[in-house]
This record gives structure tokens, C-alpha cells and sequence, in this order.
């Protein structure tokens, strides 16, 4: 395939990127950083400059394309929801989303799919029922700005082209996301549950996630929300246990909420609260997980 990608030099864009390439996928890397992009740059890749809010000269790259994944963003979790922060939080996804589907409508010959991500934030706070795609949006930040990111990506379809809205759980490798942050309390004998630890993590392999953006691609029954998860969630406090496991380190020194919330402020609810979701849509298409469960794909990431 022919596929347009932003947000391909993070966490998940640049595992994905590697995937794309070695199945021989021809992709252009959209980049705000074209000394970032060049490592990137070869045979398969092409990299595009761009400003991430509006369109330009890479939209012709759009026309004739096979697909487009959009996983552009300021990280969510990382520095204090200051008003600032959310201003770019919230921006950054509408301004991206916005310029690629206005590079869609726009183009002579459109893509069939657009997959654009967003995240399990959508359904707010959950803390006991299963949640499926179709649960109701819940409150707060993060599920306001899930729900106007994914309303940025929908305007594709008023051109027919097929769209999947990826809420993606909690991405799991060593050398990003949340994991690189919690490994080295227990590397110290220091780590524990936050909060409570009755919250519920909903999580996946990322080496999953970037097999999910490919299915989500090849497989034209798959449209709207989809639940990027393991289908087998765990709480804050067996999450920890098992990251202990696998490192062989106890899981004894719980953070107490308080503290959290006086450190992140707002941005510790990310922490505290969680949801049990479900991939209800992934599974009745036939995806089969390489990392169903929790301590399957710990193990894979910290044996490495």
C-alpha cells in the first residue's frame, strides 16, 4: 500500500514506521522536524515537511494514496495539566486532524481509509462494568478531547472514505510510554501500586497496537470506534504485582493518591481512575492478539 503517516517519529509511529517497511508498504512520513525525519528516510520512505495544523504542499501526497494514519499529538502524560498544557494537548490533535481531513475532501482521488487515534480516555472514569465501543462518553478533559478529536476525524466521511477512531489503552514497551517510567522504582526495590491499585488498566503490547493500525487498514469491515486494548485487563494492583514478577522485585511500595495529586495535580486522575474496556470489535473481526495477556507480554518486553 501507499501510506500517509504523521506522527510516525514517536513512540508508536516509529515502531509502526519499521513495520510498514519491512512489509514493503510505500509511506510518506509526515514530520515537523525534517532533521528528526531524515533517520527515517530510505527505501519505502519519504519524508514530507509540514506544520501539523495546515494544508500545504504535502496534501498532494493524499491524493492517490492508499491509506492515511494520523497519530500526530502532544503526549498526554508527562508534564502538569497547566492551562497552557491543555491548550496544547487538545490543539495539537485538532489542528492535525483538521488538516489532514481537509487535505482529504480536498483531494482528486481520495484514500479508503483514514485511521486516526485516540484513546480509552473517551470513556472517562468506569469502575465496574465491561466497556465495549459502545458506551456512552464519559466526563472530564480527556474525554471532551477524545470526543473533539475523534468528531476532527469523522469529516472524512463525508467524502466516503472509511474511518477508524483507534481508543488506545495503555501502550506497553520498554522504551517509551508508561512502562519506561515505572521500571526503574522497581529496579530500586521501589515500586508499587499507585493509588488504591483497584483501579482498572486497560493495556496493550505495542508490538499489538502497530498489528491493530495494519488489520484496521487491510480490513474495510472495520469502521468507527475501536477499542485498541488486550482483552484481558488487569487492576492497578495486579499490574504492579506482575511487573515484579517479571523483574523479580517485590511490588510493596504503594504511592499513596494524595501524593500523586499533589505532584501531577489534575493530570494524576490519568493515574487513579481507569475503565475494564473491551475489544469487543477487534475480536468479532477475527483479530487474534500475540499478547493476550499481561504477563505474556511482560515477560516479551523485559527478556529482550
Amino acid at each position: 500500500m501507499r501510506i500517509v503517516l504523521s506522527g510516525g517519529t514517536g513512540f508508536i509511529g516509529s515502531a509502526l514506521l519499521k513495520r510498514l517497511k519491512e512489509e514493503g508498504h510505500s509511506t510518506i512520513l509526515l514530520t515537523r522536524n525534517l532533521e528528526a525525519g531524515k533517520r527515517f528516510s530510505g527505501d519505502f520512505v519519504t519524508v514530507a515537511p509540514w506544520d501539523g495544523k495546515s494544508v500545504g504542499a504535502w496534501a498532494d501526497y493524499i491524493s492517490g494514496a492508499d491509506a492515511v494514519v494520523n497519530l500526530a499529538g502532544e503526549p498526554i502524560v508527562g508534564k502538569r495539566w497547566t492551562n497552557y498544557q491543555k491548550a496544547r494537548i487538545i490543539g495539537s490533535r485538532l489542528e492535525a486532524t483538521k488538516a489532514i481531513t481537509s487535505a482529504i475532501t480536498q483531494s482528486r482521488k481520495k484514500p479508503q481509509v483514514l485511521v486516526n487515534a485516540s484513546a480509552i480516555g473517551y470513556y472517562g472514569h468506569v469502575e465496574k462494568s465491561d466497556v465495549t465501543e459502545l458506551h456512552p462518553k464519559g466526563r472530564g478533559f480527556l474525554g471532551d478531547t477524545c470526543e473533539q478529536w475523534e468528531e476532527a476525524a469523522r469529516i472524512a466521511e463525508r467524502g466516503g472514505v472509511r474511518v477508524v477512531r483507534l481508543r488506545i489503552g495503555i501502550v506497553l514497551e520498554k522504551d517509551g510510554g508508561a512502562l519506561q517510567k515505572m521500571i526503574p522504582p522497581f529496579q530500586f526495590f521501589m515500586g508499587g501500586p499507585l493509588g488504591s491499585g483497584c483501579q482498572w488498566v486497560s493495556w496493550v503490547h505495542r508490538d499489538d497496537l502497530v498489528s491493530i493500525i495494519l488489520f484496521a487498514l487491510e480490513h474495510p469491515d472495520l469502521s468507527g470506534p475501536v477499542n485498541a486494548v488486550s482483552p484481558h485487563p488487569v487492576t492497578m494492583k495486579e499490574f504492579c504485582a506482575s511487573l515484579g514478577k517479571a523483574m523479580d522485585r517485590p511490588s510493596w511500595a504503594p504511592v499513596p493518591a494524595f501524593v500523586l495529586r499533589i505532584l501531577l495535580g489534575e493530570m494524576s486522575e490519568v493515574l487513579l481512575t481507569g475503565q475494564r474496556v473491551m475489544p469487543k470489535k477487534l475480536e468479532s473481526s477475527g483479530y487474534t492478539f500475540r499478547y493476550p495477556n499481561l504477563g505474556g507480554a511482560l515477560e516479551a518486553i523485559l527478556k529482550k
